[in-house]
């Protein structure tokens, strides 16, 4: 944005916003000391809280951003790898540095003017990392700008999250009739066990683990009327299907990478407070070996066991994932066919209201560029022409496996899913920075994604990299994924693809949602 949110004086909370506070959140605040920010809508976007909970457990995070489509657009950052790149910058900018450590003692002394924690640093990485760019841009929020170097910075990337409307409705003041009569203890249960939700929804934490990312979709999800409020959605790059091809084994760096961004998950399913969880793995675990080493890791952080599932399973929940909001479009002609583009492999499925045929293949973007683009363990830069022409047999060849069990050409609307087809709609549309509000249900002609494989596949690392919405994991593999979605509509004679960032992880948390209903 060009011109960040104005400071705000920070205020006692009103009786109204501790209502707003249920509406953002999903439960009633508790440790509650002020608003320390409002935003342009009015409603309070970042608050302050106690050092200690009522219940006496350490809550480091003083200021704390509750507005819902702010910690969307930071989670996109974040998917972005944009933590990453501000890390490594602080290892190199010795001022930087300087003025992150000095926003570190800012916080510490707020959080210390209240009460003291002895024995816990300050939030969101600071003074040597960058965990959390949610608690840098509350930091920058509360205190104005100047006083937190990256969380002024990726305040700056953000769209005015406000533009479109305020993020809850204004609510009256609760009859005093119907209050308590100590009003603090309405204000006793932030991150309470128990969620206020309406009739009809649970809050359920889904977890998506393929060959090249993993993600997590936390939501309040009614299967009965197709309602999903997304809470926290985020993707990480982990590359558990690094060499998995070749060794059939799962490395060890990639387990410790993806149970790294598992430790940060449990901490935000814990936080949001979901108690109904499922973690769905694919394709890499589904062929590895040692996969009872990843299970067993799993296990222990999140307290779950991965569903190790079929490509069959996969492609069905992509599909309810992805089609569940189309209901009612009449400029989407059905059967839909949709294309799950993964790491490891690509599941299609077609149907229209269900599901009528589905096929998993071995074609995912990992796969096909160690497979194919890789010499002396790097990836050719750029790929020769011979590479391209023996990675495309190997595609073609999938393709009529999956059309022996799938009617490729009778689809109606062709649906894409996943990294590679969502990069492919940022490039199309020129987009300065990965925006998923563009990118949900935009439309990619043929002729474009044409144009912008043979680009991908004749530039360089560095061309890749320089592309503005390119996440750093993907810029070895996004050559050899557009042209899987390529091939597929040449096979199936779309002429247009429909890009979806709703995929697997809304077809888990539908599936979860359906289940506890059915149980209740």
């Amino acid at each position: 944005m060009e011109t960040p949110p104005p400071s705000t004086p920070r205020t006692e909370p009103t009786d109204a916003d501790v209502e707003a506070f249920k509406q953002q959140l999903g439960r009633p605040p508790r440790g509650l000391r002020a608003i320390a920010h409002r935003c342009p809508c009015g409603q309070p976007d970042v608050v302050e809280t106690a050092p200690r909970l009522p219940d006496g457990t350490p809550f480091p995070t003083t200021y704390y951003l509750t507005c819902p489509k702010a910690a969307s657009a930071i989670g996109t950052l974040e998917a972005n790898g944009v933590m990453k790149e501000m890390t490594a910058r602080l290892a190199t900018d010795p001022e930087l540095a300087a003025a992150y450590r000095a926003a570190h003692e800012d916080y510490i002394a707020r959080r210390d003017a209240i009460e003291v924690l002895e024995g816990f640093p300050s939030a969101g990485g600071m003074p040597d990392r960058v965990k959390c760019l949610h608690v840098l841009v509350g930091h920058s929020l509360a205190a104005g700008p100047g006083v937190n170097p990256l969380g002024d910075e990726a305040l700056a990337m953000l769209p005015e999250w406000w533009a479109k409307g305020a993020c809850v409705q204004p609510l009256a003041a609760p009859d005093p009739a119907d209050e308590v009569s100590d009003p603090t203890t309405i204000r006793s249960t932030f991150f309470s066990d128990v969620p206020l939700l309406d009739d009809g929804f649970s809050r359920v934490a889904a977890i998506d683990c393929g060959t090249n990312s993993i993600r997590l979709l936390v939501a309040d999800v009614n299967p009965a009327t197709g309602e999903l409020r997304e809470l926290d959605r985020r993707m990480t790059i982990v590359r558990l299907g690094q060499g998995v091809d070749k060794t059939g084994m799962l490395a060890p760096e990639a387990l410790e990478r993806t149970f790294a961004a598992c430790r940060e998950y449990a901490e935000v399913i814990r936080e949001k407070g979901a108690d109904k969880v499922r973690f769905v793995a694919t394709s890499a675990s589904r062929d590895a070996s040692n996969r009872e080493d990843f299970v067993r890791g799993v296990l222990d952080i999140l307290g779950v066991e991965p569903e190790v599932i079929t490509g069959d399973e996969e492609a069905e929940l992509s599909f309810t994932g992805a089609t569940k909001e189309l209901t009612g479009r009449d400029d989407l002609a059905k059967p839909y066919l949709v294309v799950d583009i993964g790491g490891g492999s690509t599941e299609f499925v077609v149907g229209d209201d269900q599901v009528r045929a589905a096929r998993s293949v071995d074609i995912g973007c990992v796969r096909m560029t160690e497979r194919h683009l890789v010499r002396d363990g790097k990836v050719t830069d750029p790929p020769t022409p011979e590479q391209v022409a023996a990675m495309r047999a190997d595609i073609e060849e999938a393709l009529d496996l999956a059309a022996k069990t799938v009617p490729l050409r009778e689809a109606g609307t062709l649906v894409g899913l996943a990294g590679s087809v969502t990069t492919v709609s940022s490039i199309a549309q020129n987009l300065p920075e990965y925006d998923t509000e563009a990118i949900h249900h935009s439309r990619v002609s043929y002729d474009r994604v044409r144009e912008i494989t043979e680009s991908l596949l004749k530039s360089t690392h560095a061309e890749r990299a320089a592309i503005p919405s390119m996440h750093p994991g993907r810029v070895d593999v996004i050559g050899a994924g557009a042209l899987v979605l390529l091939s597929i509509m040449e096979r199936t004679g779309a002429t247009e693809v429909v890009v979806s960032e709703h995929d697997i992880l809304d077809g888990i948390a539908f599936g979860i949602a359906t289940k506890a209903a059915e149980e209740a």
